[in-house]
């Protein structure tokens, strides 16, 4: 199992890096799609769907929907004058305010879950709130001041991955070592609040770095730490929310299209919420 961990990701970490940093914005935003459909693949399986065809059926959905929306807002439209499209923004909002319920429905589960725990196209809708605004936060965070610094929108989507990852690091040696109050035990009984306020004081290492290469002004460091904490907190949503539909739906792991890893969404399930929540933030308060 480790050996096939280790191979997966020894594959898959550079050719996510040539996509992020080297590849075209038209394909890239293809590419974020086709990762976003093979998400709603197995999202099909945590919503009770069994049946192939159905499931192709809601991949290939998911893949159309992102390529319809890179077509009504062309990439050099998604920003204009320092302001993100209206559409993608609206996207963005929708997809807090679905994080803040899906906050709600984990703190309060089992209770409360009858409506939607029985019904597949509720569990699907839940899926595209998720999926479909990921899709629009990594395209909206790259594309960002593209034509001053083609680089300066990796450089945002790095930072998201380094403070979620070391988010999940330090909270992983911090619940082993320290972790005595569960987090939400009916939805991920490994999860600890310890843990989550380790990852969240190792993802400010990453956070304290950004902004000293960013050079921001003292008076502006309280906004970096608050968003990237809040983005740092709802990343744990996200994987508590798939522990949750996984637990709904009898399974362990999203999908078997990674060796050793399970499946797309059980690598990125705090990225599908870290992401639209940052992305909001950054639109909102920091572009």
């Amino acid at each position: 199992m480790l050996k096939q961990r280790i191979i997966t990701a020894l594959i898959l970490a550079p050719l996510a890096l040539i996509a992020i940093l080297f590849m075209p914005m038209g394909w890239f935003q293809i590419a974020i799609a086709g990762v976003v459909a093979l998400g709603a693949y197995e999202w099909a399986n945590m919503s009770g769907i069994i049946e192939r065809p159905k499931k192709v059926a809601l991949m290939v959905s998911a893949f159309v929907i992102c390529v319809l929306l890179s077509l009504i807002v062309d990439v050099d439209k998604i920003w204009y004058q320092g302001q993100l499209h209206g559409l993608y923004h609206f996207i963005l909002g929708i997809a807090a305010a679905w994080w803040v319920v899906s906050l709600a429905m984990i703190v309060a589960y089992p209770r409360f879950s009858a409506f939607w725990r029985s019904s597949k196209p509720i569990r699907v809708g839940f899926g595209a709130l998720t999926l479909i605004p990921t899709w629009v936060a990594v395209v909206s965070l790259r594309t960002n001041l593209h034509d001053v610094d083609p680089f300066y929108g990796a450089s945002l989507i790095f930072y998201v991955l380094g403070i979620v990852w070391a988010a999940d690091i330090g909270a992983f040696f911090v619940g082993v070592k320290f972790g005595r109050h569960k987090l939400r035990p009916n939805v991920s009984p490994g999860k600890t609040l310890e843990g989550l306020l380790g990852g969240i004081a190792a993802s400010f290492a990453i956070i304290a770095f950004a902004a000293l290469h960013y050079h921001v002004t003292f008076s502006r460091i309280w906004l970096h730490l608050l968003i990237g904490g809040i983005t740092v907190a709802v990343s744990a949503l996200g994987d508590l929310n798939e522990s949750m539909l996984k637990r709904c739906a009898g399974i362990k792991d999203s999908g078997k299209l990674l060796p050793g890893h399970g499946g797309v969404l059980d690598r990125i399930d705090s990225l599908t919420a870290a992401f639209p929540v940052f992305a909001f933030c950054y639109v909102t308060w920091m572009a």
